[in-house]
This record gives structure tokens, sequence and C-alpha cells, in this order.
């Protein structure tokens, strides 16, 4: 799944669980910080384990080119 969030960054990671308040849980999680001008976005940041809070989601999307890969089954 890919979350985008308030801050601008941007979550790609396995989609584990979420609660009654809408916080969501990632497991093999990559952290894309939002690309300024000053500078080309660099590498992914590994996290592993992710708790998103709900209030912070802007957007969650499906990641279809993954859903093939044996870490994500």
């Amino acid at each position: 799944m890919r979350i985008r969030m308030t801050d601008g960054r941007t979550l790609v990671g396995c989609f584990l669980c979420t609660d009654r308040d809408c916080n969501v849980i990632l497991g093999s999680a990559q952290e894309y910080l939002k690309a300024s001008d000053s500078f080309v976005a660099s590498e992914p940041r590994v996290l592993g384990l992710a708790m998103v809070p709900g209030h912070h989601i802007v957007s969650i999307e499906v990641e279809l080119e993954n859903l093939g890969n044996p870490q994500y089954l």
C-alpha cells in the first residue's frame, strides 16, 4: 500500500491491520520524503513496522506492481 500523509511524506509497505480510529499498521515500510526544489528525492528510508495515525492520512492506494512479490504474500 502507498499512504500519503499530511506532512508530504509517503509510506509504502504491506498492510497489516487497522483499528477503529483509522490508524494503519504497515509492515516492511519505506518512507519517501516530499521532493522540494532545493534537492532531488533521495533513497527511501527503511522503517520496517510503522503505525500511521489515521488523522495524518491524506490518501491510501494499492500498489499493483508489488502484488506478485513473495514478500507480500
